[in-house]
């Protein structure tokens, strides 16, 4: 099993709503707001090669990030960017930049079908919708498909039909709960906190485990316990998720990797007087060779 980060690139999100009841003061030192009170943020996705239990080979991407098919208004209230500059289109081009092209990845694995994380799953090509990767397979849970389809008010405007349903018009859509997507070396953690029924990659790589956090520990400053999103549907119940992945990791020694965090990709962690906290932090690839 070979893991590769795919990039792409950072957008901007209201610091408060990312982090919750803790004071500013506190979480500005951690990712410091521009004057619109916004701190920016990654979409790290993640690229997994390997084969499934009758030896074909599988490429399975995790996420897609904003994508680039929303208008200049949508846009305008996250400047998607990259560390060079304005550019949206950066999926496609990391993917290449790892090897690969659009046309290898077998499966997309859709932790949540929040734009941010979905977007780059379809694209817009002339006056049509239909999904980036053709030859692929695109998986979610359908517990959370049928909360993204029918969304409650809450969570209504991170739910975007034109993110969402060419996926079932497509054909290419499958659930991870009825099977399917079963790959040795992998098993995945259903979380209900954040979303209803969102989906963590677990990944063995060697005698390493790395858990894909998605938006249930979004950067290496949302490892304390109430650093909790307010986006978040059940934030009380985040924290009891967060609280066991936690302490399973630290007595593990598991790798975590973020998706959101602007500077730091993954971490591991460790207990202490003031509960778990980060013990070493660097680039996937320090930590799983």
């Amino acid at each position: 099993m070979t893991l590769k980060t795919i990039d792409t690139g950072f957008f901007k999100l209201d610091g408060g709503a990312m982090f919750g009841v803790v004071p500013k003061p506190l979480w500005n030192k951690l990712n410091p707001a521009d004057a619109q009170n916004r701190c920016t943020w990654a979409m790290r996705c993640l690229l997994l090669e390997t084969t499934d239990a009758d030896g074909r080979p599988r490429l399975v991407l995790v996420d897609t990030g904003l994508g680039d098919k929303q208008d200049d208004k949508f846009f305008g209230h996250y400047e998607p960017h990259h560390g060079d500059g304005p550019d949206k289109a950066e999926l496609i081009a990391s993917i290449r930049r790892a090897g690969y092209s659009e046309t290898d990845i077998t499966d997309v694995l859709l932790t949540h079908l929040h734009f941010d994380h979905v977007g780059g799953a379809i694209r817009r090509v002339g006056g049509r919708l239909e999904p980036t990767f053709t030859k692929a397979t695109y998986w979610t849970h359908s517990a959370h498909w049928q909360w993204a389809t029918h969304p409650n008010p809450r969570e209504k405007a991170s739910f975007l039909k034109e993110n969402i349903l060419p996926l079932e018009e497509s054909g290419q859509l499958r659930f991870l709960d009825e099977g399917g997507l079963t790959l040795p070396g992998m098993d995945l953690v259903c979380v209900d906190g954040h979303t209803e029924k969102m989906a963590l990659p677990k990944l063995t790589v060697g005698n390493q485990t790395v858990l894909y956090c998605a938006d249930l520990i979004p950067s290496a400053g949302h490892v304390p316990l109430p650093y909790v999103m307010s986006y978040d549907v059940r934030p009380l119940l985040t924290m009891d998720e967060k609280a066991r992945v936690l302490t399973q990791a630290a007595a593990e020694n598991w790798v975590l990797m973020f998706e959101h965090d602007p500077v730091t990709e993954a971490a591991t962690v460790e207990q202490t007087e003031k509960g778990v906290r980060i013990k070493d932090k660097g680039p996937l690839s320090a930590f799983i060779g």
